[in-house]
């Protein structure tokens, strides 16, 4: 089984040398890698070159379109039996091929994606940010979980497919804006098996600031109105939550300053929940530093998801408005 690894990359050299030194740690060697240079004015040229001694490694650089066109670009020139995308800012553990190409040869699934987890190396708002995606008690926990909710959509940051799917499928129709799920919906559309492949993890940076992560999670939000634009089925109860909670904020905000009797029972569900959060990260962590920022990283994560599916539901839904 050989792989194609399509790897976008936008402004991060940095973080493509970070990656592509994982990949030449791999157990099971039977991959070639492609860096798309998605029209950075900071290109990784001379770092991606510095590997080619060490990988089956090519790099192009093409004007920018966005993460999905540029996949679409590594699709047309991969070589392997499955493409595995990967988002710049992970790093991919030793195993990780020799896993997925164990699991795909007892399972046959057609698409697939993986777990992510917070890496020793990372800094305590790397880890408190990367509790806030996975936990069970913010949406998160739906991400790279054994029990999802309704059909497994792969991510992204760790999803493979094998070159049926892109030829009978085609590639990405959205650039950005949930065009990762819009993606995986139309492979299940088309009959394909998809599954998550759980040992399949990878180490996934996201953001190193809680300012950076707040506007990612505002551009997760909105995406989940795109994606609903394209399949209305596919918005759920559990993907309103963000944005209950932030107008649940809202509500508790103006209770403190006009009515303190209801301030008082709103203030105590706030602080248990959010103690709930600490006490849970903190177990999981065994840290109380990344304990107490993985509540603001939650706290982070549910408002500006929250703010930003509000703000398109109300200018795409409501008021019928395009961008």
């Amino acid at each position: 089984m050989f792989f194609s690894i399509i790897i976008p990359l936008y402004n991060r050299p940095q973080e493509i040398k970070e990656l592509l030194s994982t990949l030449c740690k791999q157990t099971y060697m039977q991959f070639e890698v492609l860096v798309i240079e998605d029209g950075s004015v900071n290109d990784a040229k001379a770092i991606v070159a510095s590997f080619e001694n060490k990988l089956d490694v090519k790099y192009f650089y093409k004007e920018n379109s966005g993460q999905g066109f540029s996949r679409n670009f590594g699709f047309e020139r991969a070589k392997g039996d499955y493409f595995i995308i990967f988002d710049s800012d992970i790093l991919v553990p030793s195993d990780y091929l020799e896993i997925v190409k164990d699991y795909l040869f007892e399972h046959q699934l057609d698409a697939f994606g993986g777990p992510d987890a917070a890496h020793d190396s990372f800094t305590p708002v790397q880890k408190a940010i990367s509790y806030a995606m996975t936990s069970p008690f913010t949406t998160g926990g739906i991400r790279g979980n054994k029990k999802h909710i309704g059909q497994f959509h792969p991510r992204s940051f760790n999803m493979g497919l094998s070159r049926e799917v892109y030829e009978k499928v085609g590639g990405f129709i959205l650039t950005r804006l949930g065009e990762d799920i819009e993606y995986s919906i139309r492979i299940h559309e088309n009959g394909f098996k998809i599954g998550l492949i759980p040992a399949a993890k990878v180490y996934h940076k996201r953001r190193t600031s809680f300012k950076q992560f707040y506007k990612q999670l505002h551009f997760f939000g909105r995406a989940r109105i795109n994606i609903y634009k394209h399949f209305p089925s596919e918005l759920k109860a559990v993907h309103f939550f963000p944005a209950i909670f932030t107008l649940g904020l809202g509500f508790a905000i103006l209770s403190n300053i006009f009515y303190k009797p209801l301030a008082y029972v709103c203030n105590f569900f706030l602080l248990l929940y959010f103690l709930l959060i600490f006490f849970h990260a903190w177990q999981v962590n065994k840290s109380i530093k990344i304990a107490f920022l993985s509540v603001i990283a939650s706290f982070i994560q549910l408002t500006a998801y929250g703010f930003g599916f509000i703000q398109d539901f109300v200018k795409r839904v409501l008021l019928k408005k395009r961008d």
